[in-house]
């Protein structure tokens, strides 16, 4: 099991046709509003149906103010090196260090080959990619002037620049064992596809990465693991990303930890956009909390480190709290984060549940302070809720203008786009039905990661643990209600009272359970830091 601990990322993998050049450039706006950090084109010179790669992605560079773009892989024969290595530069400082370069040694030789350029043997490729990458890192370094004396490429004596405006990235596609090593010895990055290298592949792939690394000087982790991946929605969940969002979470999230990749990005076809919001929206965060929630675990390879001198700062004090084999940290002016309190305020005459029936948990000692690592766990926690609080505030505003005649549907698609959480073509009923699958993928995720570990942590939290999963499912079946509202107003508009009775009853059971559940929690998971 390896995880090389890299920050994780997310983008598309788009499509390169010329007669969807339009629609590519729509994904590639799409991939920025939703979030995502990476989006890519293949490169492909030879076909005559495909744009240029690099003409095609300064303009997706130019429709765009933060998301970074590179070729999925740079064919390097069809590329000279020293001539890429000055597109690269340039568009990363036209950008703002928006470039990373993906490069490949070829493949489709008859059609290079038809280009103009001789065939090369596997041998005479890689090693004219080792050549190459030694060209291109030549000339983005702070020489007066730049030799590199190969068979397939040389530099004699030219001048480096125009300096990039920050330290491009070189990902290797590899996949054979030999492009492999030179990825481990030369590369900044791997990055195969999963069409072509499927999961099962990865371990023994990175090992040979790993070793090679190392016996070069370096570490196996200065190499980022990303992977193009191909799935559907639509699966049953048995193979590799074939089913629902929670499916694609724990693959994925678990290919982070075991296998160490950290980006992954999405083979977008024209037209894809709720593949893509999906994506976004449901898989993307929800695999960043599982990672975390790994890494930060107790014991955990990669858990994040206190910066430098901060327990000095805090001047803490180790000392014993009244719970089983726990250790709290004084540390002066320095609270656990504050639970969000419940009001009382109900909206619907339904009720679901019975809160006085609700357990309560240890009583939290008030003279303990934690350390800033053990706080951050409570206060992730209130976070995540805070957004969820946030998006129900948005949606119960749209449902409530549509209601009383001062917005139409139009109006509201307008606005609806303007959210953070917002797609194109979003409707009312579709913006809530979005935020429905994300409650759920964050309930999902507590049941699947973080009570388990609450369980074990202290026995005497088991009865309220329980009771927050049983919530969950209870909330499950009103987001169940809120869907069949919404399928019913779309065939019956005046359909709106029985949407509003329905996030009327959200309103009150999710704000409710949000707040027994931070009540109940925040030291607990500062305590045992379990997320």
């Amino acid at each position: 099991m390896t995880d090389y601990g890299h920050d994780l990322r997310f983008g598309t993998f788009l499509p390169a046709e010329a007669a969807n050049a339009a629609e590519a450039l729509r994904l590639a706006v799409r991939t920025e509003e939703l979030g995502l950090d990476l989006t890519s084109l293949q490169d492909h010179p030879y076909q005559g149906r495909f744009l240029d790669s690099w003409t095609q992605l300064s303009v997706i560079a130019a429709h765009t103010e933060r998301i970074t773009v590179f070729p999925n892989v740079a064919n390097l024969p069809l590329r000279p090196p020293a001539v890429l290595a000055r597109a690269a530069a340039s568009l990363d400082l036209l950008t703002g260090g928006r470039v990373e370069l993906g490069l490949g040694a070829g493949g489709f030789w008859d059609a290079i080959e038809g280009m103009g350029v001789a065939r090369r043997t596997p041998g005479q490729a890689l090693q004219a990619l080792e050549e190459g990458i030694a060209v291109i890192r030549a000339l983005w370094s702070e020489e007066r002037s730049a030799r590199v004396d190969g068979e397939y490429y040389r530099l004699r004596g030219a001048h480096p620049g125009p300096g990039a405006a920050h330290d491009i990235g070189i990902w290797v596609g590899a996949i054979k064992p030999r492009a492999l090593a030179l990825t481990g010895r030369l590369a900044d990055g791997w990055l195969p596809s999963s069409p072509y290298m499927p999961p099962e592949q990865l371990a023994e792939s990175n090992r040979r990465i790993d070793e090679a690394a190392q016996a070069a000087g370096r570490r196996p982790q200065d190499v980022r693991r990303l992977y193009n991946i191909a799935g559907t929605f639509r699966g049953d969940g048995r193979e590799f990303l074939q089913g629902p969002p929670k499916v694609w979470v724990e693959q994925l999230a678990e290919l982070a930890v075991t296998e160490g990749m950290s980006a992954f990005i999405l083979m977008v076809q024209a037209g894809g956009d709720e593949d893509l919001e999906r994506f976004a929206m449901e898989v993307a965060p929800a695999v960043r909390e599982l990672v975390t929630a790994e890494r930060t675990r107790p014991g955990a390879a990669h858990a994040p480190e206190e910066a430098e001198g901060a327990e000095e700062a805090e001047a803490v004090e180790v000392i014993e709290v009244a719970s089983p084999g726990a250790v709290a940290v004084r540390a002066h002016n320095e609270t656990l984060a504050t639970p969000t309190a419940d009001d009382g305020t109900r909206l619907s005459s339904e009720r679901l549940w019975d809160e006085s029936e609700r357990p309560e948990g240890p009583e939290s000692d008030l003279t303990v302070r934690y350390s800033a690592r053990q706080r951050a766990s409570g206060q992730h926690l209130v976070d995540v809720h805070d957004h969820l609080r946030q998006e129900l505030a948005q949606v119960r505003d749209l449902v409530e203008q549509v209601a009383a005649g001062a917005l139409d549907l139009g109006r509201a698609r307008s606005m609806i786009n303007t959210m953070a959480m917002r797609q194109n073509n979003w409707t009312l009923g579709t913006y809530c039905e979005s935020y429905c699958r994300v409650v759920t993928t964050h309930h999902t995720i507590e049941d699947m990661s973080l009570f388990p570990r609450l369980r074990a942590a202290d026995p005497r939290l088991v009865p309220v643990v329980d009771r927050l999963e049983a919530e969950h499912h209870v909330i499950a079946e009103v987001l169940e209600r809120v869907d069949a509202a919404l399928v019913a107003m779309v065939a019956r508009p005046e359909g709106i009272a029985e949407v509003r009775a329905a996030v009327d009853l959200l309103t009150d059971t999710l704000l409710s359970h949000l707040s027994y559940e931070e009540r109940s929690l925040v030291e607990p998971l500062s305590r045992y830091q379990v997320m």
